[in-house]
């Protein structure tokens, strides 16, 4: 078991499975086709069927022109999986299961704008008012599980931080065993502001799921055969570029950050992985969930 993930953290290139992606990948997003010698049983034990409906619906509402359908004010989930954890984020350590921790700073990086030298905490600093808490939601998306993920606010997105790294498994056994595990894989953080201040979203990469797409984002390139541990890149959207949008509806760049509709297609992954979610929000917020449900995107997930 060290042997292995020893071989999977070391950077250099690691074996894929046609079960998940490379050219035998199941799906992409109006591009690309189901192999045809996959036999149809194994497609619908793998949640083959339902994933490819949801691609299908979203790609015939961008050809005919019409308005995604968009998610409700209470319909906040940006995903389809199961919940590991959610609550208020203390002491600067966050639980990705119950029990085991990774640390926040570690998670997001240093936050420009945000003096590292403050007497403050990292939380604390990431406050934009004392009336508030910040708060956070762990969805895991199982192999079987509708890989995209959708925007859960109306919110900006103001940069883009991607850190090359391990391809763990996300599986909860595996992150009630190996402490700060959200940290140690790749992943993409998008960060930027809501109607009541900070707020991410953050795409974890895990088995053989270090391909990361974001629909606004073209120069985005995730799974790389090498990198230098501990590093990461971040692209900045409020600097007057132009982004396309990829056709997704619930998207709109503008020079102060790409704007995303609540229920928006904003990514996916090539097969299951984890979502994080990490936002401000007044001390009155109130989760509507329990550890281990199962959510479908556009479910909420609490209300003030």
């Amino acid at each position: 078991m060290a042997a292995a993930l020893r071989r999977v953290c070391s950077g250099a290139p690691v074996r894929v499975s046609p079960w998940s992606c490379g050219q035998q990948r199941a799906v992409s997003t109006g591009r690309s086709y189901l192999p045809s010698r996959w036999p149809l049983p194994l497609l619908l034990v793998s949640g083959g069927g339902y994933l490819g409906y949801q691609k299908y619906k979203w790609r015939d509402q961008q050809e005919d022109g019409a308005t995604p359908v968009l998610a409700t004010p209470t319909q906040i989930s940006p995903a389809d999986g199961k919940i590991l954890h959610f609550g208020q984020v203390k002491n600067c350590e966050v639980e990705q299961v119950k029990g085991v921790t990774y640390s926040l700073e570690s998670f997001l990086g240093p936050q420009q704008g945000r003096s590292n030298e403050s007497p403050s905490s990292f939380r604390d600093r990431l406050l934009s008012s004392p009336d508030h808490d910040l708060f956070h939601v762990v969805v895991y998306l199982a192999p079987g599980d509708y890989h995209c993920f959708h925007s859960p606010a109306d919110w900006k997105v103001e940069r883009r931080r991607h850190f090359p790294g391990c391809l763990l498994s996300v599986n909860p056994g595996v992150a009630r065993l190996v402490k700060e595990l959200f940290c140690l894989n790749e992943r993409v953080a998008l960060t930027g502001q809501w109607q009541h201040g900070f707020f991410s979203l953050t795409a974890v990469g895990a088995t053989n799921v270090g391909s990361i797409r974001v629909y606004f984002d073209q120069e985005l390139q995730t799974n790389a055969p090498r990198y230098n541990k501990g590093s990461f890149h971040d692209h900045s959207y409020v600097d007057g570029q132009s982004l396309k949008a990829d056709g997704v509806g619930g998207v709109a760049s503008e020079g102060e950050g790409v704007v995303l509709q609540k229920g928006a297609a904003v990514g996916e992954f090539n097969l299951g992985s984890t979502i994080v979610l990490l936002f401000e929000a007044p001390k009155d917020f109130s989760f509507s969930l329990q550890p281990g449900q199962r959510i479908r995107v556009g479910e909420g997930l609490g209300s003030l």
